[in-house]
Protein backbone atom coordinates (compact mmCIF):
# COMPACT_ATOMS: atom_id res chain seq x y z
CA UNK A 1 0.00 0.00 0.00
CA UNK A 2 1.25 3.38 -1.25
CA UNK A 3 1.44 6.11 1.34
CA UNK A 4 2.05 8.99 -1.40
CA UNK A 5 -1.12 10.94 -1.97
CA UNK A 6 -1.11 10.96 -5.40
CA UNK A 7 -2.98 14.59 -5.63
CA UNK A 8 -0.03 15.62 -3.82
CA UNK A 9 3.38 15.82 -5.29
CA UNK A 10 6.57 13.63 -3.88
CA UNK A 11 8.82 16.70 -4.25
CA UNK A 12 7.75 19.99 -3.15
CA UNK A 13 9.57 22.01 -6.09
CA UNK A 14 8.46 19.13 -8.56
CA UNK A 15 4.51 19.01 -9.26
CA UNK A 16 4.19 17.49 -12.38
CA UNK A 17 0.58 18.01 -12.57
CA UNK A 18 1.23 21.68 -13.83
CA UNK A 19 2.15 21.43 -17.47
CA UNK A 20 4.83 23.74 -17.20
CA UNK A 21 6.92 21.60 -14.87
CA UNK A 22 6.21 18.15 -17.43
CA UNK A 23 7.37 20.09 -20.66
CA UNK A 24 10.09 21.63 -18.31
CA UNK A 25 11.24 17.74 -16.97
CA UNK A 26 11.29 16.51 -21.03
CA UNK A 27 13.00 19.60 -22.13
CA UNK A 28 16.21 20.03 -19.93
CA UNK A 29 16.77 16.92 -17.39
CA UNK A 30 20.24 16.02 -19.21
CA UNK A 31 21.71 19.45 -18.61
CA UNK A 32 19.79 19.66 -15.54
CA UNK A 33 21.59 16.47 -14.27
CA UNK A 34 24.91 17.84 -16.30
CA UNK A 35 25.45 20.28 -14.20
CA UNK A 36 24.45 18.61 -10.79
CA UNK A 37 27.17 16.22 -11.66
CA UNK A 38 29.98 18.39 -12.59
CA UNK A 39 29.36 20.93 -9.70
CA UNK A 40 29.18 17.58 -7.10
CA UNK A 41 32.18 16.61 -8.16
CA UNK A 42 34.22 20.00 -7.54
CA UNK A 43 32.21 19.86 -4.63
CA UNK A 44 33.13 16.52 -3.49
CA UNK A 45 36.86 17.07 -4.14
CA UNK A 46 37.25 20.08 -2.23
CA UNK A 47 35.71 18.35 0.33
CA UNK A 48 38.53 15.61 -0.02
CA UNK A 49 41.21 18.49 -0.16
CA UNK A 50 40.32 19.64 3.19
CA UNK A 51 39.97 15.99 4.83
CA UNK A 52 43.36 15.40 2.97
CA UNK A 53 44.88 18.60 4.48
CA UNK A 54 43.46 18.49 7.85
CA UNK A 55 42.78 14.87 8.30
CA UNK A 56 40.74 13.12 11.55
CA UNK A 57 42.73 9.64 13.16
CA UNK A 58 39.70 7.11 14.44
CA UNK A 59 38.20 8.12 17.85
CA UNK A 60 39.30 11.61 17.68
CA UNK A 61 36.38 14.19 17.62
CA UNK A 62 35.74 14.81 13.66
CA UNK A 63 36.26 18.47 13.44
CA UNK A 64 36.98 18.70 9.79
CA UNK A 65 33.23 17.16 8.96
CA UNK A 66 32.21 19.64 11.64
CA UNK A 67 33.92 22.21 9.71
CA UNK A 68 32.74 21.40 6.48
CA UNK A 69 29.49 20.63 7.58
CA UNK A 70 28.56 24.29 8.80
CA UNK A 71 30.93 26.22 5.96
CA UNK A 72 28.69 24.58 3.37
CA UNK A 73 25.22 25.08 5.32
CA UNK A 74 26.28 28.84 5.52
CA UNK A 75 27.25 28.83 2.12
CA UNK A 76 23.74 27.55 1.60
CA UNK A 77 22.41 30.29 3.13
CA UNK A 78 24.48 32.91 1.10
CA UNK A 79 23.44 31.36 -2.16
CA UNK A 80 19.99 31.21 -1.65
CA UNK A 81 19.44 34.21 -0.64
CA UNK A 82 21.38 35.94 -2.81
CA UNK A 83 19.75 33.96 -6.06
CA UNK A 84 16.25 34.66 -4.90
CA UNK A 85 16.26 37.82 -3.70
CA UNK A 86 19.06 39.68 -4.59
CA UNK A 87 19.84 38.69 -8.45
CA UNK A 88 18.23 37.48 -11.17
CA UNK A 89 20.35 34.17 -12.05
CA UNK A 90 19.91 32.05 -14.77
CA UNK A 91 18.07 28.53 -14.11
CA UNK A 92 21.42 25.98 -13.82
CA UNK A 93 22.90 28.15 -11.22
CA UNK A 94 20.68 26.61 -8.35
CA UNK A 95 21.61 22.96 -9.61
CA UNK A 96 24.95 23.55 -10.09
CA UNK A 97 25.71 25.55 -6.88
CA UNK A 98 23.42 24.58 -4.28
CA UNK A 99 22.76 20.45 -5.27
CA UNK A 100 25.95 19.93 -7.04
CA UNK A 101 28.64 22.10 -5.90
CA UNK A 102 27.46 22.41 -1.82
CA UNK A 103 25.57 19.28 -1.87
CA UNK A 104 29.05 17.43 -2.60
CA UNK A 105 30.99 19.62 -0.72
CA UNK A 106 28.26 19.41 2.72
CA UNK A 107 28.51 15.51 3.76
CA UNK A 108 26.14 14.34 6.40
CA UNK A 109 26.81 10.92 5.19
CA UNK A 110 30.23 11.29 6.50
CA UNK A 111 28.47 12.68 9.91
CA UNK A 112 26.34 9.32 10.28
CA UNK A 113 29.40 7.19 9.80
CA UNK A 114 31.95 9.30 12.41
CA UNK A 115 29.28 9.01 15.30
CA UNK A 116 28.94 5.50 14.38
CA UNK A 117 33.14 5.63 14.74
CA UNK A 118 32.39 7.34 17.69
CA UNK A 119 30.47 5.06 19.37
CA UNK A 120 32.52 1.99 18.09
CA UNK A 121 35.63 3.63 20.06
CA UNK A 122 33.90 4.12 23.28
CA UNK A 123 33.01 8.09 22.80
CA UNK A 124 29.26 8.10 23.80
CA UNK A 125 29.89 11.67 25.20
CA UNK A 126 31.70 12.89 21.93
CA UNK A 127 28.86 10.91 20.11
CA UNK A 128 26.04 12.20 21.62
CA UNK A 129 27.36 16.09 21.00
CA UNK A 130 28.58 15.42 17.75
CA UNK A 131 25.20 14.11 17.07
CA UNK A 132 23.34 17.10 18.36
CA UNK A 133 25.97 19.72 17.58
CA UNK A 134 26.29 19.38 14.10
CA UNK A 135 22.27 20.05 13.03
CA UNK A 136 22.70 23.04 15.18
CA UNK A 137 25.31 24.35 13.73
CA UNK A 138 24.93 23.82 10.44
CA UNK A 139 20.90 25.16 11.01
CA UNK A 140 22.52 28.46 12.68
CA UNK A 141 24.54 28.48 9.65
CA UNK A 142 22.05 28.61 6.76
CA UNK A 143 20.36 31.34 8.94
CA UNK A 144 23.02 33.45 9.95
CA UNK A 145 24.37 32.89 5.77
CA UNK A 146 20.78 34.42 5.04
CA UNK A 147 20.95 36.84 7.51
CA UNK A 148 23.97 38.26 6.59
CA UNK A 149 23.37 38.01 2.81
CA UNK A 150 20.26 40.09 3.32
CA UNK A 151 22.28 42.50 5.24
CA UNK A 152 24.49 43.50 2.42
CA UNK A 153 22.17 43.07 -0.03
CA UNK A 154 20.10 46.01 1.82
CA UNK A 155 22.62 47.91 2.21
CA UNK A 156 24.06 48.01 -1.39
CA UNK A 157 20.17 48.60 -2.47
CA UNK A 158 20.04 51.85 -0.16
CA UNK A 159 23.85 52.81 -1.61
CA UNK A 160 22.39 52.59 -5.09
CA UNK A 161 19.65 55.49 -4.35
Amino acid sequence: MSRHDPGRPVDSDVDLHQPAQRAELRRAPWATLGVIAAGGAAGSLARYGLGVAFPQPAGVFPWTTLAINTSGSLLIGVLMVAITELWTAPGWVRPLLGVGVLGGFTTFSTYVVDIGRLLAGGQARAAMAYLLVTPVLALAAVWAGSAATRKVGARGEGSAR
